[in-house]
């Protein structure tokens, strides 16, 4: 049988050995866009489990976690009208749109709240940004994909759910929080599966 997961473990090791050979952002966010690109360039090896919505909001869901946090790979599903609140990251991220489309909104501190910069796009699927503390690294991303679920590729500098960041409230303030993920196990990379032989095959 197909692989079917193949390009996201091709993924993986790639940036594997990028952040093994640099700490540079510049060279990781531009080599680290091009295996990204490659990564979206295809549908169909993302796990229906990672590409569902909540009930009530997005849904974020870890695919791989490097073992020493250098960087985590992650799905975001939106179903219609979803939205993040106004965040940020704190470290080098680049996102990719693998399904539909999102409409981002960029913002900027001023005197330590953020403030909107006028900047509003629509990333299409295979689109691909950059966010980070020296790149800009505040916005709010919402679904632009209609009735239709939109999925989007997430790899960032540390182990993103659990990195203390900092979010508008309702109440206009900043306040700090710890995203999580809402999955409990993470894809098979490897691909294995007990053959009819009950010896152990690559799908």
């Amino acid at each position: 049988m197909q692989n079917l997961i193949a390009p996201l473990r091709e993924f993986v090791r790639e940036m594997t050995v990028l952040v093994g050979r640099t700490s540079d952002e510049r060279e990781l966010l531009a080599t680290g866009r091009s295996h990204l690109a490659a990564l979206i360039a295809a549908d169909g090896w993302l796990p229906d489990a990672f590409s569902i919505p909540r009930p009530d909001r997005y849904g974020q869901y870890l695919l791989y976690c490097d073992p020493l946090e250098r960087f985590s790979v992650v799905s975001l599903a939106w179903g219609p009208g979803q939205q993040t609140p106004i965040h940020n990251h704190t470290v080098w991220g680049l996102v990719g749109v693998l399904r539909g489309a999102e409409h981002c909104e960029e913002f900027e501190l001023m005197g330590g709240v953020p403030r909107a910069t006028g900047q509003v796009h629509t990333m299409q699927r295979g689109a691909i940004e950059a966010v980070s503390p020296t790149v800009g690294d505040w916005h709010r991303v919402s679904s632009a994909s209609g009735a239709s679920t939109s999925v989007s590729i997430h790899i960032y500098g540390a182990d993103i759910g659990a990195v203390s960041r900092q979010k508008l409230d309702d109440h206009g303030k900043c306040s700090d929080f710890v995203s999580g993920y809402d999955n409990g196990v993470v894809p098979n990379l490897w691909g294995f599966k007990m053959a009819s032989s009950g010896q152990r095959a690559r799908q």
